[in-house]
């Protein structure tokens, strides 16, 4: 375990692979942290630097007060890979990781030269359903909406397995005031302009039982970059590296040789 520590806040992160390697990054979506890529990084090819983070309110990185804003997140993403002394990425995003993904690429596009936009939008539900989410949590905790949480998560059939405990208990050890803040990011950003005006390879996967980010809304957000490619993953829901890991890790290979990143 590895800690980066700023001026305002410290940020848990890990390193896997060719300390030499083209760098590859990943960013996770709400409620998580960077074990939810566990299976997919062991299942790339050699020869690449792996990096992932917990987002500030996540994981095992600082928890500063709400809200949060999108611009800060994006700005973390930044500081560390600036730390790290990262150029030329390929950064894969889920959900508000994906967000990032495209904030980052609009302001720095010195550190990436692609993105994977997995199961996220350029504007992701409304101002509305963001306040209603957040007061769900401040009147009864992320246990109370832990069950809706998993039923857009996961599929039927993974959340008949065992293994979709593991992931509840995730989702509610998250602090609640991260939850909070990333929520009240996620609710303020509108990425349809910006995103448009990228010019960089990109890969949109979606889960076609994912109840949070629906295939239509990720295959509209990958197509605003000219030259984009899209990818239905079938019996995953907004998770798919948890759920089809091979799948997963061969869409991501697949896309990092034909842009020549492996």
């Amino acid at each position: 375990m590895k800690l980066a520590q700023f001026d305002d806040i410290a940020l848990h992160y890990r390193e896997d692979g060719d300390p030499d390697g083209a760098p590859l990054v990943f960013a996770n979506s709400l409620g998580t942290d960077l074990r939810i890529w566990d299976q997919v990084v062991a299942r790339l090819p050699g020869g690449l630097r792996i990096i992932r983070f917990d987002k500030r309110g996540h994981g095992l990185s600082d928890v500063p007060p709400a809200p949060y804003s999108m611009g800060a997140l994006v700005g973390d993403t930044e500081r560390l890979l600036d730390l790290l002394a990262v150029k030329d990425c390929v950064l894969v995003g889920l959900s508000i990781g994906g967000m990032i993904a495209q904030g980052l690429a609009v302001k720095r596009m010195d550190l990436m030269r692609g993105m994977v936009l997995s199961n996220t939008g350029a504007k992701i539900g409304t101002a509305e359903i963001w306040d209603q989410r957040v007061q769900g949590i401040r009147d009864g905790g992320i246990e109370g909406l832990a069950d809706a949480v998993m039923e857009r998560w996961f599929s039927d059939a993974f959340r008949a397995t065992p293994d979709m405990r593991l992931w509840r208990n995730m989702l509610t050890s998250q602090a609640d005031e991260g939850y909070i803040g990333c929520s009240q990011a996620i609710s303020g950003t509108d990425f349809y302009t910006p995103t448009s005006g990228l010019r960089l390879p990109t890969l949109g996967i979606a889960g076609n039982e994912d109840g949070s980010t629906p295939p239509d809304m990720v295959r509209e957000t990958a197509g605003l970059v000219p030259g984009s490619r899209f990818e239905l993953i079938r019996g995953a829901g907004h998770i798919p590296c948890v759920e089809k890991p091979d799948e997963y890790a061969a869409l991501l290979t697949g896309f990092l040789r034909d842009i020549g990143h492996i």
